[in-house]
This record gives C-alpha cells, structure tokens and sequence, in this order.
C-alpha cells in the first residue's frame, strides 16, 4: 500500500482528509495523489440559467484555483512525495477514473448540509463501485495514528474478509490489533481463520466475540468497544447487503459513516 488518493476540494471535511493523507503516506513511505475536482454546477435549466451557470462555474473555479495555491504552498514543506490531478466534473466519476493507480482513497465519512449535494454522503455511495478500500474519516479528525491500536469487526462476510486482506499493510504497522466477532461464522470464514490469517503475516491479535447488549445496535457496539480501546481507526466490511437495501433497511455501514467520530477503513 504505497498510493495514497485523497479527495481535494474545499469543504468542511479537507484539512482532516489530507491530514489523514499525510500521516498515511508518512508511515507506509508512500505516495501522495492529490484529486482536485471542480464541480460542475447544478442548476435548473431553463431561458436564464446560462448566465447563472456561468457565474457559478467562475466561483467555483477562483474558489479552486485558492485551494489548490494554498495547498500546494503547504505541500512544500511536508517532505512526502506528491503529484496533482486536476478535474473537472463530478467527483463520483473523477474517483472512478483515477483509483485505478490508488492502493487506497481517503474521503470525508459524512458531510453536512452546509455542503455541495455531490460532496454529501459520498465515501456511502462510492465504496461499493470500486475494487479499492476507502478510508472514511470524520471531518473533526486531526490525524491518524497508524501506530496505534486498530478495531478490526469481523462478521464472517465476503466482505468482511476483503477488508482484512486490504488492511494488512496498516494493520503491521499496529501497536495492537483487537479482532471483534460479531456474527460467529463458521467455516472459511470463522474468526478463527481471519486470526490465522493476520499471524501469517506477522501480525497476532487479540481475539473477542462481541456481546450487543439489549436494544443496542452493532454499530454502537463497535464503537463503544473501539472507544474502550482507544482505537485510531476501525476496520471493516461495507455493505454485506446491497446499497439500497441498506437504505431501506438501515445497515451498519451506512450508520457507521453518518455517525463514527473516529475514522473507518471500509471494502466491500
């Protein structure tokens, strides 16, 4: 894992977007891919629209163009390798465009309304559309400490097992490693083989099976026990059931990117 893609653009979610970046290209001796998008803008086409479209597209262009100079500026002294890819369009096909060189890309886990629509909710939509893991970080966040201790949830999923595969490189470079069982699979996908699995690659973690207590939900659980642990970050599978039946349904993706305050390393 040396590729490092982060989402550029000026919301309230960058500075802990690229914090996150920089600590991650720092401790795995990587490379930075900075992904500016400008957003195209959205509005209801009618006889007046051209004039307004056009005013907007000039905002958002001198809005980017003083992101980028100060970012760049800071990059300069960071001493981590670096390139800029400068897009413009929407950032759900710029991502899907670029990941294909990324080992891992890193978005804002939820932002709020005080956002662009296409910016709100996207680690949600995106993660499930591209074969990398998405490291979703909370907009509070100020960095990530890869040397800590990680909170791996394990459920038995396809999943489940995609993101432990992903993880390996971070989850070396942990101080602890708590792998949590939530659904107590057997078979390929026991608990017991994902800890197997991690030993082999020199990584031992400590093994636990989850209690939910009554009229608590998964997702508060893992983080309840993450925060017990103070874990740096948590890792897991996203959507073990589709989007959309997430969204009817509720799920534990969904509800860990809107409501996580520490960051989540989702694959699916």
């Amino acid at each position: 894992m040396k590729n490092v893609l982060v989402l550029v653009h000026d919301d309230e979610g960058q500075e802990a977007r690229l914090q996150v970046a920089f600590d991650m290209v720092r401790a795995l001796d990587g490379h930075l891919v900075c992904l500016d998008v400008e957003l195209l803008p959205m509005v209801a086409a009618d006889a007046y629209s051209g004039m307004e479209v056009a005013r907007l597209a000039c905002a958002e262009h001198d809005k980017s163009a003083a992101n980028r100079a100060r970012i760049t500026q800071n990059l300069s002294r960071e001493g981590i390798a670096w390139d800029w890819h400068r897009v413009i369009g929407m950032p759900d096909t710029a991502i899907e465009n670029a990941i294909g060189q990324a080992d891992v890309l890193v978005l804002s886990s939820h932002l709020d309304k005080g956002d662009t629509v296409e910016l709100r909710q996207l680690a949600n939509r995106i993660v499930s559309r591209i074969r990398r893991p998405v490291l979703a970080v909370p907009k509070t966040c100020k960095g990530l400490d890869l040397h800590g201790t990680v909170l791996v949830a394990w459920d038995g999923s396809r999943e489940a097992d995609q993101a432990l595969h992903d993880a390996v490189p971070l989850l070396g470079l942990a101080g602890e490693v708590i792998l949590i069982d939530i659904d107590e699979p057997k078979g390929p996908f026991a608990l017991e083989s994902a800890a197997t699995y991690l030993s082999r690659h020199g990584i031992h973690p400590s093994v636990e099976v989850m209690q939910v207590e009554s009229g608590q939900t998964i997702y508060s659980a893992i983080l309840k026990r993450a925060h017990a642990a103070r874990a740096a970050y948590v890792v897991m599978g996203a959507y073990g059931h589709s989007p959309t039946i997430e969204t009817f349904f509720g799920g534990v993706t969904r509800s860990m990117l809107a409501n996580s305050d520490l960051p989540v390393l989702l694959s699916h």
